[in-house]
């Protein structure tokens, strides 16, 4: 009997595939777990420490942030270029994630999920070159990675509205909860960058780049789909 073993492109493209979706097994779901809203909720006053580590936690587990960051630092290779994207997102995603909070914008959490998943398509077709052959034009990258952000911590903000958190120590405790977002993105990219990093030094990288971008796109669009459904379901 002669055993057939898996091409090489066939390997490859599955490797690609399982890095696009690395991210998304390290959650269950996207927000704030029950265990941790009952939480929220009875403590009161002053939590630095707790609040940094549910914000962290959330970050690490956020799925669609990291599939966002994985998106934008594929074709990065500078440490300061990595610097100044992951700079702006960080930017967008605690403006709106304080000021949401802070002055209680009202949207709708399926909506806003359903934007936090079209940045990953947006980022996914820039990576593959789309715009340019579509529309003979580059969008400004940076400006997009901001406007983005701005959604990502929109996001969180909508799900914290719903909670309620004592008004005694509520903005030392969100700026707290947000340095524990920055600390969290910081690990999650740091994990990130060593897998891209190992995976860059495969010979066919670039071949495969194209494959990896289209399946991190379908991810995209997954989340898009999940929370769509979810919106059309609260509003039967």
């Amino acid at each position: 009997m002669q055993c057939y073993l898996p091409s090489k492109r066939l390997k490859n493209v599955l490797l690609s595939f399982l890095l696009i979706l690395f991210p998304m097994g390290l959650a269950f779901a996207h927000g704030v777990t029950q265990g941790d809203q009952g939480y929220i909720q009875e403590i009161s006053g002053m939590n630095i420490i707790p609040y940094m580590y549910l914000g962290a936690k959330h970050m690490v587990t956020g799925y669609d942030h990291l599939l966002f960051l994985l998106g934008v630092i594929f074709f990065l290779y500078r440490p300061s270029h990595i610097g100044i994207y992951v700079s702006l997102f960080a930017l967008g995603h605690s403006a709106t994630l304080l000021l949401g909070v802070l002055f209680d914008i009202p949207a709708n959490a399926y909506l806003i999920d359903a934007i936090i998943g079209l940045s990953v398509v947006y980022k996914a077709l820039d990576n593959m070159g789309a715009y340019q052959r579509w529309f003979g034009v580059q969008p400004n990258t940076k400006l997009a990675t901001l406007i983005f952000g701005l959604f990502h911590g929109f996001g969180l903000a909508t799900k914290i509205q719903a909670f309620e958190m004592s008004e005694v120590g509520l903005i030392p405790n969100l700026i707290a909860f947000n340095i524990g977002v920055e600390i969290g993105q910081l690990l999650a990219l740091f994990a990130i960058l060593i897998l891209i990093s190992i995976w860059r030094k495969h010979p066919r990288f670039y071949q495969h780049a194209y494959t990896s971008n289209t399946l991190l796109m379908c991810a995209g669009f997954m989340l898009i789909g999940f929370q769509l459904t979810g919106y059309v379901i609260g509003q039967s």
